[in-house]
């Protein structure tokens, strides 16, 4: 599971280089939400799944889909689209395992309790983290970063820190199909007025008609489908630094598909990931 989760997460930049050009990023999030809600929807009815039963349940589902959602894709996806280069906002996104290795230490402190984190797992992390930055010092472009794009990428940063942190706290165990439904409608219910706020058409186009397929039908049915159920099912620390695989395998996913170079540093990078995540998720 948590291999195929990196391979479906890895496609996201992908999926933007091709739809990006042809639709407004606010605009594309909301159709993209809205035509999954309508997916889960025909899925809950086939199988006729058991939605949340509380209020509080409903109310904490709808927070995680807006932080993890709304937060995070509409932050990276701005960002992208007036001008930071994927390879920065990778690395800005990346540092998600780091800070929620922050956080849970910082908590368990300031509980008078102790720390979570191993110091074999800091090891992980910071080895991830390194060969993060190998892939994608590459791609950093020179004079692409605003103080809007990197607010943007900091913006979806903190989003999907807390938004996993939060799921994993207060969200019950319940159906995956329905948990996700009332995420996505949550976060179409606050990025839909701003798509209409952002403006902009779409151009049909071949690319983004594939784009918005993939999107629907493999990132959020699958992968938002798998990355709730990590969450409930791992530990917090063990779930996000599986995306510090994330840019190394959108490395190699660029270099098959549009022919973009894959240098030593970034063959090394993917290495010292992969080291790193096997140091936090090994028992």
């Amino acid at each position: 599971m948590p291999a195929v989760f990196v391979l479906i997460w890895s496609t996201g930049f992908v999926v933007a280089r091709f739809g990006m050009p042809h639709a407004p990023p606010l605009g594309f999030l909301a159709v993209r939400f809205a035509l999954s809600v309508l997916a889960f929807g025909i899925w809950i009815a086939l199988v006729r799944a058991p939605w949340p039963a509380t209020r509080a349940q409903w109310l904490h589902l709808s927070v995680a889909g807006v932080l993890m959602h709304a937060g995070y894709l509409g932050g990276v996806w701005l960002a992208i689209k007036h001008g930071l280069g994927a390879g920065l906002a990778a690395l800005i996104v990346g540092l998600q395992p780091l800070l929620t290795a922050l956080w849970l230490t910082a908590s368990a402190r300031t509980d008078g309790g102790t720390p979570q984190i191993a110091p074999k797992q800091w090891a992980g992390l910071l080895l991830g983290l390194l060969g993060l930055v190998l892939v994608v010092w590459t791609k950093l472009g020179l004079g692409e970063a605003s103080a809007f794009t990197v607010l943007s990428a900091g913006v979806a940063l903190l989003s999907i820190t807390t938004g996993t942190l939060y799921q994993k706290r207060y969200v019950a165990t319940c159906d995956v199909r329905t948990a996700n439904s009332v995420q996505l409608l949550a976060a179409l219910a606050v990025t839909a007025p701003l798509a209409w706020l952002e403006g902009g058409s779409f151009d049909l186009q071949p690319g983004l008609v594939g784009a918005m397929a993939w999107s629907v039908l493999v990132l959020t049915l699958g992968g938002s489908s798998l990355l709730y159920i990590l969450i409930q099912r791992g530990a917090a620390t063990s779930v996000t630094s599986l995306l510090y695989l994330v840019p190394p395998v959108t490395a190699l996913m660029a270099w098959a598909l549009f022919g973009e170079a894959l240098s030593a540093a970034v063959l090394c990078g993917f290495a010292l990931a992969a080291v790193g995540v096997g140091l936090v998720v090994r028992r």
